[in-house]
């Protein structure tokens, strides 16, 4: 029999029988995080949980991996990314910037993605034993299942885009209400009294607040509220076709439609140029986020530019303040920053075109 050098390879705790930290998690009737923190003595649990998880511990004998641990304190940071967005070019300009933030900082990014309807709590479910913290770009910030579970299990969370973020969470957005306001009242300086707008996606808080935005700066120029001006949408290229043609074919057409994101502005150019209409001189067409679509049509738009990267940047500085400051054994207040949106005027907008009035029975 041939002999080997190799040392025996040592068994796992599974192996061997000895309880895991999910042993401790099950029999607690808490997550594989909680329990993490009590080991680490983090001042995050609630002290009727802390003693539940610490007599589970004794209980049933287990002995936390001491490397393992020591490893876990020296470690990087490590954040997940969850994502269900329909628009790629919002996408990619945020995974830009958080990805870039992360590897400047030494920080771990798992990106995830929800693929539909119910799968966040999952997902979620699954990410959080291996993370010290996530951030939610829209729609996810919106969604009420993620963030309650989120909040039961006390992971630092940082949300981004949204309209209404919740006390327990730190928030990174412009004013989308004024950012609306402005980009109308702008459409107003041009002379144009007849503008539609096309509404974004209803789980988003944002929607609302664009929504305001517009019908705020119309009251201000004396303007009566037309229903039919008012075209909801779901922020994709797709819902935007139908929003355009939509508004294009009303008996008295707007002269100018402000779309709540370029996504559906793009689509709205596209519908204007099926019709024979020439953008901007029968039509003004306007979009929200100054994405790289913005700039990759014709003609080029007119825009509101939300700074995707650096709100995405921002998210990640954040959250890694929340983690470390929890790993310290303090525990942070949530935040609120709103940076700054700008008004990129291209070539999409012009002043309405003035027809030759005619007089019934004029002579010729």
């Amino acid at each position: 029999m041939r002999e080997s050098n190799r040392k025996p390879r040592a068994r796992s705790a599974r192996q061997s029988g000895a309880p895991t930290i999910s042993d401790v998690a099950a029999r607690a009737g808490v997550s594989t995080m909680t329990v993490s923190r009590v080991i680490n003595g983090e001042g995050s649990v609630r002290d009727a949980t802390r003693e539940t998880v610490l007599q589970v511990i004794s209980d049933l004998n287990y002995a936390p991996n001491r490397a393992a641990r020591s490893l876990a304190g020296a470690a990087q940071l490590r954040m997940a990314l969850l994502y269900s967005n329909p628009s790629s070019a919002y996408l990619s300009e945020f995974l830009v910037g958080s990805l870039d933030q992360a590897g400047r900082s030494d920080i771990q990014l798992v990106v995830e993605k929800c693929e539909g309807d119910g799968d966040e709590r999952r997902v979620v479910q699954r990410l959080v034993a291996g993370i010290d913290g996530i951030i939610l770009p829209p729609p996810l910030c919106d969604s009420r299942a993620v963030l309650d579970y989120l909040a039961e299990e006390g992971v630092p969370t940082v949300v981004v885009a949204t309209g209404k973020p919740p006390g327990d969470a730190t928030a990174v957005s412009i004013d989308d209400r004024a950012a609306a306001q402005a980009m109308t009242r702008h459409l107003l300086s041009l002379g144009h009294a007849r503008i539609g707008f096309i509404i974004g996606n209803p789980n988003q808080t944002a929607s609302a607040l664009r929504l305001e935005g517009y019908r705020a700066a119309l009251a201000e120029a004396g303007i009566p509220h037309d229903p039919a001006l008012e075209v909801a949408a779901l922020f994709t290229y797709r819902s935007g076709l139908d929003a355009a043609e939509t508004l294009l074919d009303l008996p008295m057409k707007p002269t100018a439609i402000f779309a709540s994101n370029d996504d559906m502005a793009a689509a709205t150019v596209a519908v204007a140029h099926r019709r024979g209409l020439d953008v901007p001189g029968d039509l003004t067409v306007c979009g929200f986020d100054d994405s790289a679509l913005a700039t990759t049509i014709w003609p080029e738009l007119t825009t509101i530019h939300q700074p995707i990267a650096d709100m995405s940047r921002a998210a990640v500085d954040l959250l890694a303040e929340r983690i470390r400051a929890r790993r310290a054994g303090n525990e942070e207040p949530a935040r609120r920053l709103v940076l700054d949106y700008t008004l990129i005027r291209r070539q999409s907008d012009a002043s309405p075109r003035k027809r030759p009035r005619v007089v019934v029975g004029a002579e010729r």
